[in-house]
């Protein structure tokens, strides 16, 4: 882990296309922004895990399902 000081109004460069820059600080709470291009995702860590635990329940069969049943069905449908 990469550990910076930075004021507000500075910002730090992560690779070539995102840019995250100190806002505001207020106390103990710190404001960014972050510019990065349209097809990387940007979110909160604690958003961030939940989607991962959501696409973890949605990759999980149900019991009972077997995974060539289901893919067999999907070839006739075609």
């Amino acid at each position: 882990m990469l550990a910076l000081t930075r004021k507000a109004g500075q910002s730090l460069m992560i690779g070539d296309e995102i840019e995250v820059t100190v806002v505001e600080i207020r106390g103990d709470q710190v404001r960014i922004a972050v510019s990065a291009p349209r097809e990387v995702a940007v979110h909160r860590k604690e958003i961030y895990e939940l989607i991962r635990q959501e696409n973890r329940q949605a990759a999980i069969l149900p019991a009972g399902l077997d995974v060539n049943e289901i893919l067999g069905l999907m070839g006739e449908k075609e």
